[in-house]
């Protein structure tokens, strides 16, 4: 029998066993799931209750509780603070929590042990090109929740700043129509989803439960942290205080809105020739520079060579 045959049946093997415990493993967590779906079923053993919950509660989540109070040691004072409102911002991004952040940039922060045989083993790297390599893959891995939380900041803002003219308007036409300003809230609500109508019904929410509508639009405010918002929200608070229509107010925030909105398509479209520099030159511009005199070097060095 020949080494390759040898070899065959010995990865055939084991693509078996691993196929047999996927198999096993999948009817585990299938009977597991179908008891905790079971209504008034008895468990006498507590381990049997442990082992029905999933394996991210039985595991992972000892793990990140133990994490986060080392992170929390080791993180300077307020910063729990500063994830926690960045958090808000980004209207809870892949459902993180604080823990979880905390646990993501102790991982970044100890990752250098993991990048540095990466690099000089793995990647064959040596001299200053390894170290260089190790310093960025390290810098990357512990800046990478502040970059996805920033970035899940500024889509957040962004859609909420898009959708405020458009929500205004809807308000608009339910309040001259005839409606509350609390009814016409969440009619509109209703018709346009997004983190802008959250944010509406959260404000209402928190007026029904006994706030005042000032407290729960400054709160709103502290969640959003939109200047166009705080804006609208400026003015409605004006009107509370000292008894504008609220029809009037939110036709003329409507307008401003409208004609914000049209002055940052301008400003971005205006900053897109500046943006396209560096790929016209970098990019486009040697491909085009190949493409004409590529023949003409070639035609000019063949006839130097004849002469």
């Amino acid at each position: 029998m020949g080494p390759a045959v040898v070899g065959l049946l010995a990865g055939g093997s084991v693509l078996i066993a691993v196929f047999v415990a996927v198999q096993v493993l999948t009817e585990r967590a299938e009977v597991r799931e179908s008891l905790r779906r079971l209504d008034g079923y008895q468990i006498q053993d507590l381990r049997d209750r442990e082992m029905l919950a999933p394996i991210s509660e039985r595991v992972l989540s000892p793990m990140v509780d133990g994490l986060s109070s080392v992170a929390g040691r080791l993180s300077p004072q307020g910063y729990r603070e500063t994830v926690a409102h960045k958090l808000v911002l980004g209207g809870y991004p892949a459902n993180l929590t604080v823990e979880q952040v905390l646990v993501l940039k102790l991982l970044g922060m100890f990752s250098g042990i993991l990048w540095v045989p990466a690099v000089f083993v793995a990647l064959g790297l040596h001299g200053k090109a390894a170290v260089i390599a190790v310093v960025v893959l390290w810098a990357g891995s512990f800046m990478l929740p502040d970059l996805y939380l920033g970035r899940a900041i500024d889509a957040r803002q962004h859609a909420i700043t898009v959708a405020l003219p458009d929500v205004l308007d809807l308000l608009v036409i339910s309040v001259e129509a005839g409606l509350g300003f609390e009814q016409a809230l969440e009619r509109t609500t209703n018709a346009v989803p997004g983190p802008l109508a959250d944010e509406f019904r959260r404000m209402l929410r928190e007026t029904r439960i006994g706030s005042t509508r000032a407290e729960a639009l400054r709160a709103m405010d502290e969640r959003c942290d939109v200047p166009e918002l705080r804006t609208f929200i400026l003015a409605m608070l004006q009107a509370d205080t000292f008894g504008v229509s609220i029809s009037r107010l939110l036709r003329s925030q409507a307008d401003e809105m409208r004609v914000r909105r049209r002055l940052r398509a301008q400003t971005q479209a205006q900053k897109a020739p500046v943006k396209m520099l560096f790929p016209l030159v970098f990019c486009i511009f040697p491909s085009i520079f190949v493409v004409i005199l590529g023949p003409a070097i070639i035609q000019l060095s063949a006839a130097f060579k004849a002469t």
